[in-house]
C-alpha cells in the first residue's frame, strides 16, 4: 500500500497544489472538503472525501476524522490549508495521533500565534522590525494613535479569524478621522491593532516559505515575492515570483525559533522603500495560497513534510531558481493575467487538466447563466452542482 496523505479544505489553489505536489511524489491522497464542487476535488490525484465543516460543528468533524482514520493501515499525514481546520486539528491533535501524523504544533504553542499581537511582540523580542503599532481601547486612542503615526493607517484585529468569517477582509485602511472612527467601531470586540501603512505597494511584500522537523532542523526553505494580490494592498495572491532575500529568510527563521514554532509556515514581509528594512506583516503556520511556486523551484514543502514525518527524512533544501514565476491566470470577475512562458499557473497543469476544465465551465456558467441552467436541466444535474 502507498502512504497515505490527507488534505483538509480544498475549495482552492492552495489545496489543489498540495494534492499535486503529493500525487505527483507517489503518495495516496484524500482530499478532505464540505463542498462537492470544491477545485482540488477535479483533480486526477485526489480521492474525494466530502467531510463535515469544522466550521459548523468542530465535534462531527473531528469524529469524522477518527472514523477515517481507523480505517487506515498505516498513519497519514495531514495538512490543513485554513486556519478553521487548523486551528480544529491542533486542539484535538492528542486523540488524533494514533491515526495521523501532523505539520504543525499542538495548542499550546499554536494558539498564541494566532494572535497577530503575539507575533509582534515575538517580533520585537528578537530584534525583527515591524511597523509603528497601537493598541488603541477606545476611538479616542485610536484617534490620537493615528496623528501620531500619520494617515493612512490600518487598523487590524488581533485575533482575525472570526471578524475575517464575519466580514470577509483582513483589515481596514483609513486615510481620515471618519473612516477610522466606523473601522474602530466595526473592530471594537476583536482587540484592534493600529499600524503604520508601509509604502509600496503588493510588489514590496516578501515570504520565507520554511517546513521546520519537531527537533528544529529546517529542513526546507523558499523565499519569494508578491507582484500582485487579489485585492490591492490587503488581498491574497494573485503573482508571485521566486527570489532569494537574505534578510527576509534570516528574520523569518528567528523570529519562528522565538515562537517555538515547528511545521509547514509562511512569514510575510513588507519592505520599506524609504530606508529599505522588512518589516513583519505576519505568520501564517500552515500552507499559504502560493506555496506551489516553491515546489516548482525545489522545495516541495508537503512532500518534504511528509517523508520527514513519515520517517523518511532527506537532507534540508533550498529553492534552486530565482525569477520563476507563479499566477493565477483568470479569475471570476478580474482580467486574465498570463505571464512569461515558462511559468506555474495555478489552477492550468499539463498532468493534470481536471481543475482547468472545472474553471472554464464555471466561468462560462457566470457568464451565461441562462445557458448553464438549461444545460444542467438537459444533464438533469441538482441545482447544487450548479454552484
Amino acid at each position: 500500500m502507498p502512504e497515505t496523505a490527507v488534505v483538509a479544505e480544498v475549495g482552492w489553489v492552495n489545496g489543489l497544489a498540495a494534492i499535486r505536489s503529493l500525487g505527483r511524489a507517489g503518495i495516496r491522497v484524500l482530499a478532505l472538503d464540505h463542498r462537492p464542487w470544491a477545485l482540488g476535488f477535479s483533480s486526477r490525484y485526489a480521492e474525494q472525501v466530502i467531510a463535515p465543516d469544522p466550521a459548523q460543528s468542530e465535534e462531527r468533524f473531528i469524529a469524522f476524522l477518527r472514523e477515517l482514520g481507523a480505517g487506515l493501515e498505516q498513519p497519514a499525514t495531514l495538512f490543513p490549508t485554513h486556519d478553521e481546520h487548523l486551528n480544529v486539528l491542533s486542539r484535538h491533535m492528542d486523540e488524533l495521533a494514533g491515526s495521523f501524523r501532523f505539520p504543525f504544533p499542538g495548542w499550546d504553542v499554536l494558539e498564541p500565534i494566532q494572535s497577530k499581537r503575539h507575533q509582534l511582540d515575538a517580533a520585537e523580542r528578537t530584534g525583527v522590525p515591524i511597523p509603528t503599532t497601537h493598541h488603541p481601547r477606545t476611538s479616542e486612542e485610536a484617534r490620537a494613535a493615528a496623528r501620531d503615526v500619520g494617515y493612512p493607517v490600518f487598523l487590524k484585529p488581533s485575533d482575525p479569524l472570526e471578524f475575517k468569517h464575519l466580514y470577509q477582509r483582513q483589515a481596514f485602511m483609513c486615510t481620515n478621522e471618519a473612516e477610522l472612527d466606523h473601522a474602530y467601531e466595526t473592530m471594537a470586540p476583536y482587540e484592534p491593532m493600529l499600524q503604520e501603512f508601509v509604502p509600496g505597494g503588493d510588489d514590496e511584500l516578501y515570504t520565507l516559505g520554511s517546513y521546520i522537523a519537531e527537533d528544529g532542523e529546517v529542513l526546507g526553505v523558499f523565499s519569494g515575492r508578491k507582484l500582485l494580490q487579489t485585492r490591492h494592498l490587503m488581498g491574497s495572491a494573485r503573482i508571485g515570483v521566486s527570489v532569494w532575500v537574505d534578510e527576509v529568510v534570516d528574520q523569518g527563521l528567528a523570529l519562528l525559533r522565538e515562537l517555538r514554532f515547528h511545521g509547514i509556515s509562511q512569514v510575510e514581509f513588507k519592505r520599506d522603500p524609504r530606508n529599505g528594512v522588512y518589516k513583519l506583516i505576519e505568520v501564517n503556520p500552515r500552507l499559504w495560497q502560493w506555496h506551489g511556486l516553491a515546489g516548482s523551484c525545489g522545495v516541495d514543502l508537503p512532500v518534504i513534510a511528509h517523508r520527514d514525518l513519515m520517517g523518511h527524512r532527506e537532507p534540508p533544501r533550498r529553492m534552486t531558481e530565482e525569477g520563476k514565476l507563479w499566477a493565477i491566470t483568470f479569475m471570476a470577475n478580474l482580467p486574465p493575467k498570463p505571464q512569461r512562458p515558462r511559468y506555474v499557473d495555478a489552477v492550468l497543469a499539463r498532468d493534470d487538466l481536471g481543475p482547468a476544465w472545472t474553471q472554464v465551465k464555471r466561468h462560462a456558467a457566470r457568464r451565461f447563466p441562462r445557458a448553464a441552467a438549461f444545460w444542467m436541466r438537459r444533464r438533469r444535474l441538482p441545482a447544487a452542482g450548479a454552484a
